[in-house]
């Protein structure tokens, strides 16, 4: 069958990777709204290769930098309130904090276990969930893609992707500043300058300021200290260069956060005693209405992050390009935590405080070759390396007495006398953890195109890991003393296992493990017309091994690798524009089976709940997802998006101590409501020399459990924001009043405990704010 080059193809095929598109000066002009009313083109890179969204046979979102600017998104937290297949697990600390994508996601505190969805920032892929929740600083556009993505990313992107694509430098001198206030004494800063440099030199540089006071009140000791707030600052700096046939960029970066946050809040009564304890204004039982704690420690985390990354394209063989690209990222993150939730230890209830710090270091390459993409026959093939180092430092400190000589307080309760050691008992264990971890891979991908309508994409990877851990933790002990005694959350077996447990008797454990594993998809692509595309998919995807290497990690029983987990994809899926291009529908149905389900499971010890991963068994996600945008008339943009995603256990694994069955067979998995959508619109309008902008969305989000076995319900919500901004003619100059919450719907999004324990996020309350940008150019 004869083939003829598509006009569209070949202009997309300029330019071959994302590194290329950072110098196309008119990708920004394709972001931008047109004057002419169509939807504007985006191109994106969720094959490592220039293509126009609506070419691309995966279920993908893609959001512009004005799209983000318009919503207010200045995390990836936010991503929730534009992608309904998102939702987001919300920790004490960013190091426990996790994306979950058509309701699977991972959710542990081992350093020795990595996210199933993977986050990439200009071609660097992060090794750790928490190192992914830092600002989004001049961010060019998000590519969120759904499914496993494993053949061209790797092994962490079973469940999806975030990929991040920064700008870059300008042809034109450009300049841009921004200043937010929000109720609560939230104040943002940023500013950020481009420029050329020299023949084919460009740069960027952007630096940034954020904090906030809280929207948690602690009463302890008679204040009023407002907690659960931020201070981030940083600064990015990008130098790119395009020559004869090659381009470069080089990205350094610094980014540090300060934030007391997040407290647990107590929503329901502890009973008498305990209420009467916390004292808090208007009573406990207050449910998503409290906005109270009384805590003798703020939970706080801070994080520490700096990165290096360089990649280049080359044009070699005359119609091939050669890609490379190398990263090193450097994250710390330290964790203080209130675990017990109280002012202070009484008779009957200890108290329990954290303190941790994990340092990682991670280096990566990855060397691609891609062939001309206007070919009937077009391919590219590539090696990964990748190392991750990851330590974590740990302490738990309990307090507990069975007994006091201190009177009954006016609460009821007596509290510890911590001046007597003698009934007073400060059982204290500390933990370290080393863990290396190693990645190889050699991935490639090719597709076959019969005619204009039909072609076939077929890709296989073959992943090698390695993963090595010891972790060292005493048995618990009295601080006073030195003699054993546990408390909250703390046993008395060391790292090794007791000898009774079958274990070394030692303070240290150690672990490996190694697996290979070939992973890959296949996909047919028909393009009937210029304006519709459907494809169906299968995709192979993996994630590998992990280790439950976190505090109270006892061998022999948690030295035992977790084994790999690997999914069986089904998609297809309809992309399409019609009337002009002022409407675009695109809608994809999927199944997907993960077989070695990595889960955590809470369990209590010593009367603190602790957590434990286990390939739980296997687990299935399938549902639909459908995303509307028109521009009925010029100026205005409407957008609907809808996904279902019926993610559920469907065959638990017994007990691996007790060998008992489970009964959490058919339960939802946690964080996956089942029904999200979300509507939006966007106005525009000159009023002869200033512009009106007007924008709205609301999201509803379904009900959805925080834990396995359906514990931890969250009722469903929905939340309306809007803004309206006024520019000069030439949008040089704009104001913008945004209301966040209009309906001031409070809501959690972690529930644990039975309501003991919730997070409840910075817009459960409905808040307004003012935004200024200027910028010339």
């Amino acid at each position: 069958m004869k083939f003829t080059q598509n006009p569209s193809v070949r202009a997309l095929a300029l330019s071959a990777t994302a590194l290329s598109l950072a110098f196309a000066g008119q990708v920004h002009a394709q972001e931008a709204a047109e004057e002419t009313g169509v939807i504007s083109e985006i191109v994106v890179t969720a094959q490592k290769v220039a293509e126009n969204v609506q070419d691309v046979p995966i279920a993908i979102t893609a959001i512009t930098s004005d799209r983000l600017e318009s919503a207010g998104t200045t995390s990836l937290e936010g991503l929730t309130q534009l992608v309904p297949s998102v939702t987001f697990r919300k920790g004490t600390t960013s190091a426990n904090s996790a994306i979950v994508m058509r309701g699977v996601g991972t959710i542990t505190f081992s350093v020795a276990a990595e996210p199933s969805v993977s986050t990439v920032v200009d071609g660097v892929v992060l090794s750790r969930s928490g190192q992914a929740f830092m600002d989004l600083v001049d961010a060019q556009r998000l590519e969120v893609l759904r499914g496993p993505q494993g053949t061209l990313f790797g092994k962490n992107a079973s469940a999806g992707l975030v990929n991040i694509v920064s700008k870059g430098g300008t042809d034109t001198l450009q300049g841009e500043a921004r200043a937010e206030y929000y109720e609560g004494e939230e104040y943002r800063l940023r500013a950020s300058l481009s420029g050329p440099l020299g023949e084919g030199l460009s740069a960027r540089v952007t630096g940034f300021y954020g904090s906030y006071d809280g929207n948690i009140t602690n009463i302890f000791g008679g204040k009023n200290d407002k907690i659960n707030g931020y201070e981030h600052y940083g600064a990015r700096g990008i130098l790119d260069y395009e020559g004869d046939g090659s381009r470069f960029r080089l990205i350094a970066d610094y980014f540090k956060a300060n934030d007391d946050c997040c407290a647990d809040v107590t929503t329901v009564s502890r009973g008498a005693v305990l209420d009467a304890e916390l004292g808090l204004p208007g009573g406990v039982a207050q449910g998503l209405n409290q906005r109270y704690v009384n805590h003798n420690l703020v939970t706080q985390t801070k994080d520490r992050q700096w990165s290096l990354t360089a990649s280049g394209d080359f044009d070699v063989f005359e119609s091939h390009t050669l890609s490379v690209i190398a990263g090193y990222r450097n994250w710390q993150n330290e964790e203080v935590r209130e675990g017990d939730f109280l002012p202070r230890a009484i008779v009957g209830t200890g108290e329990l405080h954290d303190s941790g710090e994990v340092r990682t270091q991670q280096l990566s390459l990855e060397v691609r070759l891609a062939s001309d993409q206007t070919q009937p026959f077009f391919y590219q093939v590539g090696a990964f390396a990748w190392g991750s180092n990851n330590q974590q430092d740990f302490t738990r400190r309990n307090i507990t007495c069975a007994t006091s000589t201190l009177p009954v307080a006016a609460s009821g309760a007596r509290p510890c006398n911590v001046a007597d050691t003698v009934n007073t008992l400060f059982p204290t264990a500390t933990s370290f953890s080393d863990v290396q971890s190693r990645n190889y891979a050699v991935f490639g991908q090719a597709t076959y195109r019969f005619s204009d309508m039909i072609s076939l994409t077929g890709g296989l990877r073959y992943t090698w890991d390695d993963l090595d851990f010891t972790h060292t933790r005493a048995p618990a002990v009295n601080a006073t003393t030195g003699l054993p005694a546990t408390g909250p959350g703390t046993n008395g077996n060391p790292a090794g296992g007791t000898l009774a447990s079958g274990g070394n008797g030692t303070n240290t454990s150690a672990g490996s493990s190694s697996n290979g594993n070939l992973s890959g998809r296949a996909v047919l692509q028909i393009t009937p017309s210029d304006d519709v595309m459907l494809y169906g998919s299968y995709t192979r995807g993996y994630k590998g091994p992990a280790f439950n290497v976190f505090f109270n990690h006892t061998a022999p029983t948690n030295a035992v690798p977790i084994d790999e987990e690997t999914s069986d994809a089904f998609e297809v899926g309809l992309k399409s524009q019609f009337l002009d291009n002022r409407v675009q529908f695109n809608v994809s149905a999927f199944t997907v089976t993960y077989n070695g389900f990595q889960a955590n499971n809470f369990v209590l010890l010593n009367g603190a709940v602790v957590s434990n991963l286990t390939n739980a068994g296997s687990v299935r996600s399938k549902g639909f997802e459908a995303d509307l945008l028109t521009v009925p008339v010029e100026g205005l943009t409407l957008r609907a998006s809808a996904a279902y995603a019926d993610a559920k256990v469907l065959k638990f694994n017994p007990n691996p101590s007790t060998n008992a069955p489970d009964a959490r067979n058919g339960t939802r998995l946690p964080l996956a409501p089942k029904f999200t959508y979300t509507l939006g619109g966007s106005y525009e309008r000159d009023l002869g020399g200033i512009k009106l902008y007007l924008d709205t969305d609301f999201r509803h989000v379904g009900k959805q459990f925080s834990d396995l076995g359906e514990s931890g319900p969250i009722d469903a919500y929905g939340i309306w924001n809007a803004g309206i901004g006024f520019s000069d003619a030439e949008d040089l100059y704009r104001l913008t009043f945004n209301a966040r919450n209009i309906t001031d719907k409070s809501y959690a999004l972690l529930n644990v405990s039975a309501g003991q324990r919730l997070q409840i996020p910075r817009d459960a309350d409905r808040y307004f704010g003012v935004s200024l940008r200027a910028k010339f150019q």
